[in-house]
């Protein structure tokens, strides 16, 4: 494992953009060393390391596609790949470097380093570039936990979280440290004091610098995607209207076009923080031609023939099923996994409902809705039943966010409140189901990761 390690770091390293002069490949825990404000921010700039860090296990093994037949599923697919859409209890099955366990931890080595080195500078004369880099490397910490968290650990419960197990967490650059799970109440209280720091030292009036930055609009709407996760609707709602105070661009559909398959661009004016799903997994979980799945069907049928986004989102395959195209980024395979408005005023709409601002909710609603539909198409949500509403609201939000790595949280959360979600495939002659609030919503850590540091695996 550390040797594995530790290779996958050399290579991340060896493809990346930032100066070499300070990163000193060595068969020990300092590989990379950075010790100036231009070291710290090269090694945050790296793109391929700090966000392409999203684990696409939970979009495997999600509702929102289909295998097409056996024989595509015996084809070219992973064992990884095969085994998470049928839910088996080791996806693996030998199949080791896993990216959805090794690229968030790669992201969170890059950090620790960042910010135990910057505790070592004697002198900083531009305080104000110091705090902005060492606010984001907390930011990137707290962003790769969570990522973490929401495939490798239960669902938060207040009521057991202090029992429940956590993840192994490392915060020195000791890339050889062998660190035991914490429990998920310690895992969550790191992940928001990381993301307190960063709000604190993140410069207001530079909110958006490059969408790979951070900022304090993303440690906000960081803040409100895992409170609302946490099914805590009240902070959520603070910190989506912290958000929406500083960025709450929403783009016309009107204005995209329906018929290219990158439909936006590098810029697009809604995100707030960029990020992808790890480079993995391509023939299930990539975007354009992958006659291997379809988008599953019922989802398409909830488009309405004026909303624009079935044709935004979605085109159709050589045999006929639906992909996706590229979401909300200007090129690459893999799908965007990161912070954007349109995500916010769902959180938002979400939360009034559930407080009982119906109308609040409907407002909300209908600045979004408008924007998704042909000009003059759009027919507003009126007043209704507080359940049929909220009903609406969570529908909107599956049509809204496909795709985007967020579902498998989605379903763990409305099942732990009741929901009721079970999931079935069909493939082949063979049924399977995976009913609410299985084990089975929680991925085991890699076995290589268990080989070599022995922490306790997963419960399926």
């Amino acid at each position: 494992m550390k040797k594995r390690f530790i290779y996958l770091l050399f290579s991340l390293i060896m493809f990346s953009s930032c100066r070499k002069d300070f990163l000193d490949m060595k068969p020990s825990s300092s590989i990379v060393q950075p010790a100036t404000l231009e070291d710290m921010e090269g090694l945050l700039e790296n793109y391929g390391v700090m966000n392409t860090i999203t684990p696409a296990l939970g979009q495997l093994s999600s509702d929102e596609y289909f295998i097409v037949d056996q024989k595509a599923w015996e084809g070219t697919l992973t064992q990884t790949e095969r085994r998470a859409y049928v839910w088996e209890k080791d996806i693996y099955n030998g199949d080791i470097n896993i990216m959805d366990w090794n690229k968030p931890y790669a992201a969170i080595f890059y950090a620790n380093n960042i910010i135990t080195q910057m505790s070592k500078l004697s002198s900083v004369k531009d305080t104000r570039r110091y705090n902005n880099l060492l606010g984001w490397a907390y930011f990137a910490r707290s962003y790769a936990y969570y990522e973490l968290s929401r495939n490798f650990c239960k669902y938060y419960d207040v009521n057991t979280a202090n029992g429940d197990l956590g993840l192994p967490l490392k915060l020195s650059p000791n890339v050889d440290e062998v660190v035991q799970r914490s429990t998920l109440e310690e895992t969550y209280k790191l992940i928001l004091t990381d993301l307190e720091k960063a709000t604190q030292l993140l410069d207001a009036n530079d909110y958006i610098a490059k969408r790979n930055h951070a900022s304090k609009a993303s440690c906000y709407a960081l803040a409100a995607r895992i409170m609302h996760a946490m099914g805590n609707y009240s902070q959520a709602l603070l910190y989506v209207d912290s958000t929406l105070s500083i960025h709450n661009n929403l783009v016309d559909y009107n204005t995209v076009s329906l018929s290219s398959q990158t439909p936006f661009t590098y810029v697009m004016d809604e995100v707030i923080y960029f990020s992808t799903q790890v480079n993995n997994y391509a023939g299930t979980t990539g975007y354009l031609n992958r006659t291997a799945i379809g988008v599953d069907n019922q989802l398409i049928g909830m488009y309405e023939p004026d909303d624009l986004r079935k044709e935004v989102y979605f085109m159709k395959n050589n045999l006929g099923n639906y992909n996706v195209k590229r979401g909300y980024l200007g090129g690459g395979s893999y799908p965007f996994t990161g912070l954007a408005t349109d995500e916010m005023y769902l959180i938002k709409a979400e939360c009034l409902v559930r407080s009982g601002k119906d109308e609040s909710a409907i407002e909300v609603m209908n600045d979004l809705l408008v924007k998704r539909y042909s000009i003059g198409k759009y027919k507003a949500i009126e007043s209704t039943d507080n359940k049929l509403l909220l009903a609406l609201i969570l529908d909107e939000r599956r049509k809204e966010l496909v795709w985007r790595g967020l579902r498998w949280t989605d379903i763990k959360r409305l099942n732990k409140e009741g929901g009721g979600i079970e999931l079935k495939r069909q493939l082949g002659d063979k049924n399977y189901t995976l009913s609410a609030n299985s084990s089975r919503y929680v991925f085991p850590i890699p076995d290589d990761e268990i080989a070599f540091s022995h922490i306790i695996q997963n419960e399926r």
